[in-house]
Order: C-alpha cells, then structure tokens, then sequence
C-alpha cells in the first residue's frame, strides 16, 4: 500500500513537473512527504526548534529549486536530501535557519508542521530507541532512513551519498554496500547496549525489514 501510494505521489509529481505547475508541485511534496521528513529531522535535530526550523528551509529550499528539477531522482529522495542540508545550515549559521519564510509554500509547511508536532512531542523515547539517540548523527540517520522510513538500500544510498551521481548504478551499489555493512555493525551495538541495560533478553527490532 505505501509503495503503491509512493508511485501515485512520484507520478503526478512528474505530471506536473513536466507542466511547469510548480507550484503545486511544492505543495504535493510537502503534504505528502513533510511529516516523515519533519519527523527525520527531529531524530536528528534532538531539539523540536532546530528541526522546524530546518524543515521550513528545506521547503523553501525545494520550492526555489523545482525550476531547476529534472527528475534525475524521485522527489522524494530529493527532499530528504535538501532536509537533511537545511539541518547542516542551520547549525553552521543559525540565524540563516531563523529568517521568516516568504515564499508560496510557506504557509503549506506550517500546516504541515503544526499538524506534525503533537505527534513527535508525544513520542516519549524509551528502550531501544533511547540508546540510538545516543548514538552518532550519521548513525541515527542511517537507521531512521532504513527502520523508521523503511527505504530500500538504494534510497538510502541515494541521500546519504551527496557526491554520488543518481544515476550511476554501480557507485550507488557500492555505497549500499558500505551502509549495510555499517548497519550490521550497528545492530550488534544496540544489541549488546540492550542487553547491558537489562532492556529486552532477545534481539532487538532494528532489522529494518
């Protein structure tokens, strides 16, 4: 079913992309993509603050880039690519991140924002998901992407690797291969941290399947 309506999204996407209705565009990205996004920035961002901030970037950040768009990668992955920049911003510049958003889709991401937040506020760490926030950022994104977004190694691949060319299968490949190498090795760490801290007798969920 989330495939199914993945395809659906990326194809009217494409539609109007191919329109020039980019406006409209922005505004299916953010609906339909900006909770799971806003949701990857804050594991990220540890403060609900830094995280809006980012995702309000990163919205404009997409809206002023759909011109240039060519479809090399699904928009989705784009706009997970462009959060997770936003983020990097915003902690090398603050006051960049603070700016008040005026472009079109503005107001959309604040919907979708206030929307969103209630949701992440209440989801109290605990267990397992305590000891990946502990854990290294690259880490904590590597198993948000694959666990809690439950994308293949490709998409993984595809955000995590900034100089890797989209549509150069093999170095994708090589770098889906590093990843999952590095999640095995991080499965055994929250595995053994697990059961130091008396949490769980088995394995721990962090297969991502």
């Amino acid at each position: 079913m989330i495939q199914r309506m993945e395809t659906e999204i990326e194809a009217e996407a494409e539609r109007l992309r191919s329109e020039g209705k980019f406006d409209e565009l922005a505004t299916l990205a953010v609906t339909s993509y900006g909770p799971g996004i806003l949701g990857f920035l804050v594991s990220l961002a540890r403060e609900h603050a830094d995280a809006g901030d980012a995702f309000a970037q990163a919205c404009e950040d997409m809206w002023r880039g759909l011109p240039r768009f060519r479809g090399e990668t699904s928009v989705k992955i784009w706009f997970y690519k462009l959060a997770r920049h936003a983020l990097f911003r915003l902690r090398r510049s603050p006051e960049v991140g603070r700016r008040a958003a005026l472009s079109a889709i503005s107001e959309c991401a604040a919907r979708v924002r206030s929307q969103t937040d209630p949701y992440l506020r209440s989801d109290v760490k605990t267990g397992v998901a305590a000891i990946r926030a502990e854990l290294a950022e690259e880490d904590r994104v590597l198993l948000t992407l694959r666990i809690d977004r439950q994308m293949s190694w490709n998409q993984v691949a595809q955000i995590l690797s900034d100089d890797a060319d989209p549509g150069e299968e093999q170095e994708l490949v090589r770098v889906a291969a590093r990843l999952r190498q590095r999640f095995q090795t991080l499965k055994n760490v929250i595995r053994e941290r697990a059961r130091e801290m008396g949490i769980v007798d088995a394995e721990p969920d962090v297969d991502g399947r």
